[in-house]
């Protein structure tokens, strides 16, 4: 099973530049151009949050209107510039919850791995959180008996980073209850994908394997300090390839660039033949 996950579109209405320097909207449309022509193609693609910048129904429009090419199956998690009712109305399809439901909180029983949407924005806040409902929601969808491998996709990473002003709107509340819940599961909790970071960062958590996918149009700087300012750099675009093997049981994650860089070239040793 192969999986694509796209994150931090921030697709603003009229296609407005973000910071008045990134085309938002022709960067997704190069994104999902990639994704339309990988072999193999992938089975499901994840949108890791910030669909949009304001999180206007005239944005999702847009998005709407880009994502038309996109024929593989995809779901979506919404990020702290998302606002749920616009983009739940947008995408009934992408966000299947029940009618009434007060948050983007589903699973995706379609592929061989279990797919298990969690809902961290704080509408209003750049910060994330898991109400109790929504973690007792998780509990039992993780007991409920079937005993699947699962990945859950979310937009706040749950750890510190390093990169101080992004780990200060990282998952707040919430975050303790959900590490002793992922701990609890972790035999059955393949990965955890997040976005919000705009980086390709890994680690270990809670037992489990988090993956920070990196923005289709922009990155923040990486920058470490403690006092570092908030920034963002124009890096190659980029987006993760998760590959799960059910049979051995493993989840191996891609970092694919999006764009047209020189190669690949085969490789030749100094008398001229070719290396296998």
């Amino acid at each position: 099973m192969l999986i694509a996950q796209l994150t931090d579109l921030h697709i603003a209405a009229g296609r407005r530049l973000a910071y008045r320097k990134v085309d938002t909207a022709g960067a997704l449309e190069k994104a999902i151009d990639h994704v339309m022509a990988l072999v193999p193609r992938p089975d499901v693609v994840l949108f890791t949050g910030d669909i949009g910048d304001l999180g206007t129904a005239e944005e999702y429009a847009l998005v709407g209107e880009i994502l038309a090419k996109l024929t593989i199956p995809y779901f979506m998690v919404p990020g702290n510039h998302d606002r749920r009712g616009p983009l739940r109305a947008a995408f009934p399809h992408a966000t299947p919850v029940a009618n009434g439901a007060g948050f983007v909180n589903y699973v995706v029983d379609d592929f061989p791995l279990r797919l298990i949407a969690l809902d961290t924005l704080d509408e209003g806040r750049a910060g994330g959180i898991l109400l109790p409902a929504q973690l007792d929601w998780l509990q039992r969808v993780l007991s409920d008996g079937t005993d699947r491998d699962c990945a859950i996709f979310m937009h706040h990473p749950p750890f510190r980073t390093g990169i101080a002003h992004m780990d200060a709107q990282n998952l707040g509340a919430g975050a303790d209850e959900l590490a002793r819940i992922v701990a609890e599961h972790r035999d059955t909790i393949r990965a955890v994908f997040c976005g919000h970071i705009h980086r390709p960062i890994h680690t270990i958590w809670s037992g489990v394997p988090v993956m920070v996918g990196p923005s289709v149009a922009h990155q923040v700087a990486l920058d470490l300090r403690a006092d570092g300012p908030s920034a963002f750099v124009m890096e190659p675009p980029g987006l993760h390839l998760h590959v799960w093997d059910a049979n051995a049981k493993s989840l191996t994650t891609h970092l694919s660039y999006i764009g047209r860089y020189d190669g690949p070239h085969p490789f030749f040793g100094p008398d001229g033949k070719l290396i296998v």
